[in-house]
């Protein structure tokens, strides 16, 4: 469909402005009609023409005020004025110019003269415009989150915005075209899945969507895009736009929804079956069993009791974390040695020090004491279920920063292992178990530091994780603000 330009044309006259639509009409324009400088204003927000023809000489607001007014409101400083004028003098022009117009048609006007210039100022904008939003597409083409190419008909990519680059692992300073062919360099780092699609074409590619995945390895999980061809104009024929898009986080959610109910049922069915399978064994024929077999199960019906009450724990701790986050008595900074060495004994962890300046020993955070204990246990039970012997040595540094009083930090050091940048930014997401990358092994729910991301964000704290330098080990900082008011004693 041809775009239409819309003109407004501004004249207290009625003859004048007949005569300037009817020298308009046959062109194909849109033609806006205001009898005086009040109502111009108020028909310009409205409309937002292409084209002002506007006169000066007006009894309620002239000309040159209402090219002021317009030029000072952002959605129309750029909208094209000429004015119209009886006056031909040169001061009336600089006036003219001084209110923001682009161009002046004197009184009486040629009619050829008038539609040469609003055909070429129309022309000109309409240019401008298109510039200014290529330019705008450009920046939003090579800020997004997703990866853009243009791709030629040999598969030659002829652009790739940043993301892209990424992607594919392509330098940012490496000239387009790039020479090496799309499929071919997908091929260097991605799995094509279905397998077939890694000999197809982009034609048979445009058909659907395929994806392609960078496989898991021991240390990182795998990563999975969407490759697909858009079916829009891209500057000819025999040239593809193809989007890359980031489905990691639809795929792992995906596998989540899909073992959910797996990973509840084998969690919560394996001590089921040790404590349920044993008790059998007891009512069904205890005459058969000796003295040590009967220990020997009770002992393991034992054990899946408490397994299976942890395993519940998890879930309901993490549900519920929330709302204990400020309930109960406030944390006393005093009261941390009893909590980390309460914590110190039931993990069994030889080396855990504290580091308490004295200046804060009196402060008390707004965090409760049930909750730190629960971040704390988090926290160190990580540092030994990651550290390759299970015998971390813990540094626990608590202090404050000069220009932040009202908060206070608590720094966990270990020697443990590093993690990858990926697993750093996933650790908070529930049912997350970065162990199986290091160990092998899949204990728990995967709720513990998501745990503690909920309860230290409720309560308008902070928590990171980055690798420790020089390593090995992690760091966790935990930042929490202060309680600044104390409630009354009674």
């Amino acid at each position: 469909m041809t775009y239409q330009s819309t003109v407004l044309i501004v004249d207290d006259n009625p003859t004048n402005l007949e005569i300037m639509e009817e020298l308009l009409f046959s062109e194909p324009y849109k033609l806006e009609l205001a009898s005086n400088g009040t109502k111009a204003l108020s028909m310009a927000v409205e409309i937002m023409p292409d084209l002002i023809l506007l006169d000066v000489m007006m009894p309620d607001i002239d000309g040159f005020e209402v090219c002021k007014r317009l030029r000072a409101n952002p959605l129309l400083a750029e909208v094209p004025i000429i004015m119209v004028t009886a006056l031909d003098d040169q001061e009336s022009k600089l006036q003219g110019i001084k209110a923001g117009a682009d161009d002046f048609v004197s009184k009486p006007f040629d009619r050829t003269e008038l539609r040469a210039r609003v055909k070429t100022i129309l022309r000109l904008n309409r240019y401008r415009l298109l510039l200014s939003e290529r330019a705008r597409f450009q920046w939003v083409v090579e800020n997004a989150t997703e990866g853009y190419l243009i791709v030629d008909h040999e598969e030659h990519i002829l652009f790739a915005n940043k993301q892209a680059r990424h992607y594919l692992n392509i330098p940012i300073d490496t000239p387009t075209p790039i020479q090496e062919k799309f499929i071919p360099l997908v091929k260097k780092h991605y799995r094509f899945l279905p397998p077939k699609a890694a000999g197809d074409t982009l034609t048979t590619l445009a058909e659907a969507p395929c994806e392609i995945v960078l496989p898991e390895t021991t240390t990182a999980p795998a990563f999975w895009l969407q490759i697909e061809i858009l079916d829009i104009p891209s500057g000819g024929k025999d040239r593809w736009v193809i989007r890359l898009k980031d489905i990691t986080t639809e795929k792992n959610l995906e596998r989540d929804v899909r073992t959910f109910h797996e990973m509840i049922s084998h969690k919560l069915r394996t001590p089921l079956m040790g404590i349920v399978g044993g008790l059998a064994l007891l009512l069904e024929s205890p005459q058969d069993l000796s003295q040590e077999d009967t220990d020997y199960i009770i002992r393991l019906a034992y054990e899946g009791g408490k397994r299976l009450h942890g395993e519940i724990e998890d879930i309901l701790q993490y549900l519920d974390a929330p709302g204990r986050a400020l309930e109960e008595m406030r944390l006393l900074v005093v009261e941390l040695p009893e909590i980390i060495t309460k914590l110190q004994k039931s993990l069994e962890l030889e080396n855990v020090q504290l580091v308490i300046p004295e200046a804060l020993r009196d402060e008390a955070s707004v965090l409760s004491k049930y909750a730190m204990e629960l971040i704390l246990w988090e926290v160190l039970e990580n540092s030994k279920k990651f550290h390759p012997h299970q015998t971390p040595q813990v540094e626990i540094k608590v202090f404050q920063k000069p220009d932040r009083p009202q908060e206070m930090i608590i720094q966990c050091l270990d020697d443990g292992g590093q993690l990858t940048p990926d697993q750093l930014s996933q650790i908070w997401q529930p049912y997350y178990q970065g162990e199986r990358y290091f160990t092998g092994e899949v204990k728990g729910m995967g709720l513990g530091l998501p745990l503690v991301a909920s309860l230290i964000t409720e309560i308008g704290g902070t928590i990171t994780a980055r690798n420790r330098d020089p390593g090995p080990g992690v760091v966790i900082e935990i930042t929490l603000p202060l309680q600044t008011e104390y409630p009354a004693e009674i």
